[in-house]
């Protein structure tokens, strides 16, 4: 099981924004991740719990941050309702439905969980249509992205071979693209995201990714 922390940063200037400490394994229903996002001041600013199914749909999906909250899953396409934590009632709560394969975030969980859902081969590529909430407000956004794995790379380490799967992903509204690099369930590599710890590793991470 598969727990320990990354720190956020902005893509633009390489600001902290944050640290994530997460942990995530199979479950029941197919795979669980949890986390809480923390300021650099230490505060509690948002957290994420994601249930996947066995075929990597979002059966479940409890997002917060900046006093708001989402809760979603699949439904013939993906359902959510947002809520303002000023508005305990639901007063206000805001449905939205769009026929998109699944949630993003900032959060490097929802790497993991999009990577899982297309199960893609070496030299493969799909695209995904996912919705997207953005932090502070939770405001959400469609957006296509195009996932090619364009490599799986073997390093050998003192506890045997580690596999790291490498994708370019590219948002393809704007053509903006990136790097991810995945150890299973770990991401060890993206735009805005260092892993900065790890406990009880299955292998010592190469060099380039640090300890």
């Amino acid at each position: 099981m598969p727990n320990g922390r990354y720190s956020l940063h902005d893509t633009h200037d390489q600001e902290l924004l944050g640290e994530e400490r997460f942990s995530c394994a199979p479950g029941a229903a197919g795979w669980r991740y949890v986390s809480k996002t923390y300021a650099p001041d230490g505060r509690v600013i948002g957290s994420l719990d994601l249930t996947l199914d066995s075929r990597a749909r979002p059966l479940r999906m409890e997002l917060r941050a900046g006093g708001w909250q989402v809760r979603g899953g699949a439904v013939d396409g993906v359902a959510w309702v947002r809520t303002d934590a000023a508005d305990p009632g639901g007063a206000q709560a805001a449905e939205g439905y769009d026929r998109a394969h699944a949630f993003t975030g900032r959060s490097p969980g929802f790497l993991v969980a999009t990577a899982r859902l297309l199960r893609l081969e070496e030299g493969a590529s799909a695209r995904v249509r996912l919705v997207a909430f953005t932090e502070p407000v939770l405001a959400p956004r469609t957006l296509d992205q195009g996932w090619l794995l364009e490599g799986v790379d073997r390093h050998e380490t003192d506890s045997g071979p580690l596999t790291v799967e490498r994708y370019q992903v590219a948002d393809l509204a704007t053509g903006e693209q990136q790097v991810v690099h995945l150890a299973g369930d770990v991401v060890l590599a993206a735009a805005g995201v260092e892993l900065e710890e790890l406990a009880s590793p299955p292998n010592a991470w190469p060099a380039q990714f640090g300890e």
